[in-house]
């Protein structure tokens, strides 16, 4: 009789795996992780870094540089100082920058290249909104009051201040 009960344990079957319940969360759980994900946009901003292998130019050109200083914003044509524009109320006057660049512009419509050159302490949040400011202005278009962007200077370097 011993013997028989061992034979029984022996020959038992194992049981069956129910997939059922993992199957019917799969079928929930993925269209919901994919109707709630959220997907975005970035916006890529191809930069030239100076070289400092690059020949020397033959003849002194134009260069539009700004640069973002703790006590405000310099604009320099590559050589001297052209404009200085201090901070108003603890932040950079960018519509100041906008009607000196807009001038610079109309002197100058075939330059598209600029750099900004920055201090070593100035936040990453105060190079984005110099670089946007350089890129385009907002123009009236008509009397409509529709509002248009025109571009500036869409070829944008950065570098260290000197």
């Amino acid at each position: 009789m011993a013997r028989a009960h061992h034979y029984r344990r022996r020959h038992k079957e194992a049981p069956e795996l129910d997939m059922t319940t993992f199957m019917n969360l799969m079928v929930v759980l993925v269209p919901f992780l994919l109707i709630t994900a959220v997907f975005s946009r970035i916006t890529i901003v191809e930069l030239d870094l100076p070289s400092a292998q690059g020949p020397a130019p033959s003849e002194p050109t134009f260069r539009v540089e700004v640069v973002v200083r703790e006590a405000g914003l310099e604009i320099m044509d590559g050589t001297q100082v052209i404009a200085a524009i201090p901070k108003v109320d603890d932040a950079y006057d960018l519509p100041k920058l906008s009607e000196y660049l807009v001038t610079i512009k109309n002197e100058y419509p075939q330059k598209e290249d600029a750099s900004v050159l920055l201090e070593p302490d100035i936040e990453y949040d105060h190079l984005i909104q110099v670089m946007d400011t350089m890129r385009s202005v907002e123009i009236e278009a008509d009397e409509t009051g529709q509002i248009a962007r025109a571009d500036l200077f869409t070829a944008i370097s950065i570098g260290d201040a000197p």
